[in-house]
Parts: structure tokens; C-alpha cells; sequence
């Protein structure tokens, strides 16, 4: 695709918890080949401590930004813009210069019920299921697929098709 580095937005709802770690394990992970932001349509008023507690826990460097919206953003150029949750997905607004859109759908682990334990065990099982696709996602020859193959395997890994 180019030799500069890959412009990656993550999309998420309250851009609290899923875009939030999967922006710094792909800014980590990445090593320097992708400059990546998140944000989200309807932002939280925090980021929300077991997401931050997870980034902790896997040593995973974490840039402390509050969430925020997509305002502005929507007029940068991006490579890649990857909604982690449907309801991001239905809201995404349109970027220039079309970059490759994928939806790595997941549940919201905020949203789980029940005592810490269970809570804490939602966000891990999030962590894992997102640090997994960004591994598929660096697996892929990314400079030599035509945008057509590289549309396909994207999708595929948000709906858990590809492999590394």
C-alpha cells in the first residue's frame, strides 16, 4: 500500500474500553508500522478502569487520553478504520480517501452483570479476542495484498475466519 506508516482509527460507541485497548495494543504491537487512534459516536465521560487495568496487567503502554469523539477525525486521511462494536458500525461516518473499512464486531464487556470477578473476566476475554485479530492483522502481508484480497481478510478477521 505505501511506506509510511499505516493510518489505523478504531471506532467504538463510548471509545471507553474495546477502541481504547485495542488502539494501544496495536500502537505496541504495531512497533512503530502504524500510527493509530480511537475514538468514539457517542463518547464516555471516562475510560473505564478495567480496560486501563488490563493495559496493565499484559505491560501493554497506554497513552491515558479520554475518551473522545470522531470530530475531526472524519476529515484525516486513514488507512484502515475498524469498528469494534455494531453500533459504531451503523453510525460510521464517511472518510476521504476510502480507506479499507472493517467491523471486528464484539460484545461490550462493560456491559456484563455481575460481581468483579465476572466483570474482570468479561474485559480479559475482550483483551484476548482483540490482541488475537491484531495479531492476525500483522500477520498480513499488508504492502503486497491488492485492496480487494486485503478487504476480504479483514473481514475475515472480525468474523473469526482467518488464520494466521
Amino acid at each position: 500500500m505505501t511506506g509510511r506508516p499505516f493510518r489505523v482509527l478504531f471506532l467504538c460507541t463510548g471509545n471507553s474500553a474495546r477502541s481504547q485497548m485495542a488502539e494501544a495494543l496495536l500502537n505496541w504491537k504495531g512497533k512503530g508500522r502504524f500510527e493509530v487512534e480511537s475514538a468514539g459516536s457517542r463518547p464516555a465521560d471516562r475510560v473505564n478502569p478495567l480496560a486501563i487495568e488490563m493495559l496493565r496487567q499484559y505491560d501493554i503502554p497506554w497513552r491515558g487520553r479520554a475518551p473522545r469523539g470522531v470530530d475531526g477525525l472524519e476529515r484525516q486521511p486513514w488507512d484502515f478504520v475498524i469498528t469494534v462494536c455494531d453500533r459504531a458500525k451503523e453510525s460510521c461516518p464517511i472518510f476521504p480517501g476510502q480507506p479499507m473499512l472493517a467491523h471486528w464486531g464484539m460484545p461490550d464487556p462493560a456491559e456484563v452483570d455481575g460481581d468483579e470477578p465476572t466483570k474482570r473476566a468479561a474485559f480479559r476475554d475482550a483483551f484476548l479476542l482483540i490482541s488475537r485479530r491484531i495479531d492476525l492483522l500483522l500477520a498480513l502481508p499488508l504492502e503486497k495484498l491488492e485492496r480487494l484480497a486485503l478487504d476480504a481478510r479483514l473481514q475475515a478477521i472480525g468474523e473469526g475466519r482467518q488464520r494466521a
